[in-house]
């Protein structure tokens, strides 16, 4: 095995305080060497190793962790976003949309599909995803989308409890019934996760919970869409429940961010989700000055979310959700990680896996400075170097 050293970066960002400047640990003048997938040491400029990358003076940070996505699907709803930009609210019945087209789908497309979100998302500096499925909701096409999924991530998430699909409609209660047993069987040789939407139109605080009791009596990791559409139960279920984490995290009462911060789950917020759908943006600074754990994801899908750029949601995360560049960059590498109880990933740090991102700009400030702007440049995933952010 031969080490490489990313060399000449003007300032580190490794996530670790305790080996370097404030809570980023931030290094000027420094180098990382990996060999495979890990990182070997942290230091100062010119460590030596058998290949060397050349970082150019610019800024390096820890790649990415997008700890909410829905990259499985088929068909496009352009129109219906650009009706919502018209002034029609945001209901979460557009879903069935994509669930029509992701069963008409082979497997074949889905996978093509699937790959090229993920390139995209890559290039974009993100270097660990999470992929929900949640467009097939039958007990077939839950499965197979969970297995595009499984080509590009271990965290899957069986999410068949998205919504009520058309044949089971005023039966809500049949359709939890089948999530639970004949979907949730062929769902978890595939997944990692289990999730629920819960909120009104889609299930409820009950209906929800017997979701997350199966999942976790599987042995699935548990997390939950909680309080985007209004305020609701979903929070203080997630905490009940210890999921992992309670996701957008809209609608906060202050009971809720209380029962947040006395618990390890933690709260996600998708900025990208309220700019497309006109909803408010949470506070974050309200959850995070009461000691919660946060996280910052894209939450990638056709509806309400189409983007994989995590710096656009650093920047609104910065302006309109009140955090300061600094934690808006732990959110999005760390607390994603947390969101993933990956201890693996969000850092450099030896041991870790070598996932960085090198920057065509002095500081990570410069996603807030200059939003909109592509400035990643090359992206190490697991130790693979890809050039200026190729999806190759």
């Amino acid at each position: 095995m031969t080490a490489t050293v990313l060399d000449q970066i003007g300032l580190l960002v490794t996530n670790d305080p305790t080996i370097g400047d404030g809570p980023l640990g931030l290094l000027r003048n420094a180098s990382v060497v990996f060999e495979g997938d890990r990182i070997v040491s942290v230091g100062p400029v010119g460590q030596h190793a058998d290949h060397r990358v050349d970082a150019g003076g610019g800024c390096v940070i820890p790649g990415f962790v997008d700890s909410h996505t829905h990259l499985v699907f088929a068909g496009d709803r352009g129109d219906e976003f650009a009706a919502r930009m018209a002034g029609l609210p945001y209901e979460a019945g557009g879903i069935r949309v994509s669930v029509d087209a992701t069963r008409s789908a082979s497997d074949a497309e889905l996978a093509a599909l699937t790959a090229v979100r993920r390139a995209e998302a890559r290039r974009a500096g993100i270097t660990t995803v999470e992929i929900k499925s949640g467009y097939g909701l039958s007990v077939h096409d839950e499965a197979r989308c969970l297995l595009a999924g499984r080509r590009f991530t271990n965290d899957t998430t069986f999410l068949g409890a998205h919504v009520v699909p058309a044949e089971y409609k005023g039966r809500t209660d049949d359709y939890v019934h089948l999530v639970c047993t004949d979907m949730l069987a062929a769902a978890l040789p595939h997944a990692r996760w289990i999730d629920a939407f819960c909120e009104v139109g889609a299930f409820d605080a009950d209906q929800s919970r017997a979701v997350l009791t199966a999942g976790r009596d599987a042995g699935l990791g548990m997390r939950l869409h909680a309080n985007q559409l209004g305020f609701g139960p979903g929070v203080q279920l997630a905490v009940e429940m210890g999921c992992a984490s309670a996701d957008h995290c809209t609608y906060l009462t202050d009971a809720d961010v209380v029962a947040l911060a006395g618990s390890n789950t933690v709260a996600t917020f998708l900025p990208a989700t309220d700019f497309s759908t006109r909803q408010p943006y949470p506070d974050a600074r309200r959850v995070i000055d009461a000691g919660a754990a946060v996280a910052i994801a894209t939450n990638c899908n056709p509806g309400s979310s189409f983007t994989t750029s995590m710096s656009f949601c650093m920047a609104l995360a910065v302006r309109d959700l009140r955090m300061t560049p600094e934690e808006a960059l732990l959110a999005a590498t760390l607390g994603g990680a947390a969101a993933l109880r990956r201890d693996d990933v969000g850092a450099i740090i030896a041991g870790r896996r070598a996932d960085m991102v090198v920057l065509d700009a002095p500081s990570y400030t410069h996603f807030v400075y200059r939003p909109g702007v592509p400035l990643v440049g090359t992206v190490v995933e697991g130790g693979q170097v890809h050039e200026h952010g190729s999806g190759a």
